[in-house]
């Protein structure tokens, strides 16, 4: 058997990325990673054995076990809607809307929650102008306050996306955020009967799949996973991207491995969301970034992670938020079709990923659950900038002693000055804490906020 460059077979080093042995070959001649032009179209087996294709676009779709009905493997997620003057832009989701589902997206994940209760109106008015048979819709019950814990409010919650999103039955629900402790999940889903409600909706026909998103504790991960017997998960949504994969364990969380790993053995389909890791994974160091143009120099940075995620036979979609037209199009050409990460190129992502981990840079993904701040902190806005600086190797910033201590301060700070309104600075941060318990990453906001104001502080 063939040995890669660190001796490791070609079988062990896909198993131990996740990947079974025949997915390294192309999509196309396997069942699970189908490629179609349209979903339904299926055409015969040509003389060699190959799927044929017909039709204009060439969007690769998994089947999902349940029902049957196949996904595409790029899902649109609609918590980054394209926005103008801090509303969303209408017309432009209905356009990127129009170009997803004709180039063979069919698959749209939306809350309750996102961009403050408005992102299932204007999904639903996208979507609506299309025949309901052409996209599943995605949602969940996000009944984070405590009026919406009660079963009567978490039901309000549940008719209320129907109507904004304009539709009789619901495709794909989720219990959104599955990642507190585990008096948070009983108190949100089991005493207050919302699961049991949920199961008899699905029964019902109301909703035709029904899963959970997890962010946060994997106690409570497994202790959802010990329950499958009874509720029978349909599909589990979860964060995974190659950075994630050995380097996401925290406190409390575990490496994406270990999560998709499990849903695997158990035949539950996983959702992925953050495929980018908040962006993070689009934006690499340079030196990381080299090393993918230099093998692949077509192709997009971004493109190297969606095509990791989607390598992966167990993943039914992966998410991406595509907030302008540009990166809607990159997106599906990644995916139509997708061309599966070999071996070798599982290798170099995974020396990329050491490389990455190893920067101290803020697990934030931009997710904006922590917001808004009472005190008008941007906390994303903030992390981000934070993170570029030490991408750029700007920081972390040399001893004082050092010749060019000072002018590296000044610049981090006067650069910080023009990305951030004053009004939305980290030094407005009261550590009340406010934020922690709504972080999925479960980073410490305020310490590193902290952080931030110190540095700024040092230009003098």
């Amino acid at each position: 058997m063939k040995k890669d460059n660190q001796g490791v077979s070609r079988r062990d080093f896909l198993r131990r990325m996740g990947l079974g042995a025949g997915v390294a070959v192309a999509s196309i001649v396997l069942d699970p990673l189908e490629t179609f032009a349209d979903p339904g179209k299926r055409k015969k087996k040509g003389a060699e054995g190959e799927k044929v294709v017909a039709g204009q676009n060439h969007m690769t779709y998994r089947v999902q076990h349940g029902s049957g009905e196949q996904i595409s493997l790029l899902g649109y997620g609609m918590m980054r809607l394209p926005s103008r003057d801090r509303q969303i832009d209408q017309d432009m989701v209905n356009q990127e809307v129009d170009y997803a589902l004709a180039h063979g997206v069919n698959y749209f994940d939306t809350s309750p929650v996102y961009h403050g209760g408005q992102s299932e109106v204007a999904m639903g008015i996208a979507l609506s102008r299309h025949p309901r048979e052409s996209y599943k819709v995605a949602t969940k019950m996000s009944n984070f306050d405590r009026r919406s814990q009660t079963l009567e409010g978490s039901k309000r919650m549940y008719e209320e996306s129907f109507r904004k999103l304009q539709v009789d039955y619901i495709d794909y629900y989720l219990l959104h955020s599955v990642a507190g402790s585990m008096d948070d999940f009983e108190n949100r889903f089991i005493k207050n009967g919302v699961l049991d409600f949920l199961l008899e909706e699905r029964k019902a026909g109301r909703i035709r799949h029904l899963g959970f998103s997890h962010h946060g504790d994997v106690r409570v991960f497994d202790h959802l996973l010990a329950m499958n017997d009874k509720v029978k998960w349909d599909f589990v949504q979860i964060q995974m991207n190659y950075l994630d994969w050995r380097h996401g364990k925290s406190s409390r969380n575990t490496d994406a491995e270990y999560l998709y790993d499990k849903l695997d053995k158990l035949g539950i389909q996983a959702v992925i969301m953050e495929p980018l890791r908040g962006g993070r994974l689009a934006n690499l160091p340079e030196e990381s970034a080299k090393l993918l143009r230099e093998r692949r120099p077509d192709d997009s940075i971004a493109s190297w992670a969606f095509r990791w995620v989607g390598s992966h036979p167990n993943v039914l979609t992966a998410l991406s938020g595509m907030t302008t037209m540009e990166v809607l199009q990159e997106n599906v050409r990644t995916f139509s079709p997708l061309d599966t990460c070999t071996a070798e190129e599982n290798a170099l992502l995974e020396r990329v990923a050491d490389s990455v981990a190893g920067f101290p840079t803020v697990p934030c993904t931009a997710c904006a659950y922590c917001m808004p701040c009472p005190y008008g902190v941007d906390i994303p806005g903030n992390f981000a900038y934070y993170n570029k600086a030490i991408d750029s190797h700007l920081l972390p910033l040399p001893d004082k002693s050092a010749s060019d201590y000072a002018e590296r301060a000044k610049q981090f700070a006067d650069g910080y000055s023009e990305a951030i309104p004053k009004e939305n600075w980290a030094a407005r941060c009261a550590d009340c804490e406010a934020c922690m318990p709504k972080c999925p990453q479960q980073i410490r906001i305020p310490n590193q906020l902290g952080r931030i104001v110190e540095l700024v502080r040092r230009k003098s």
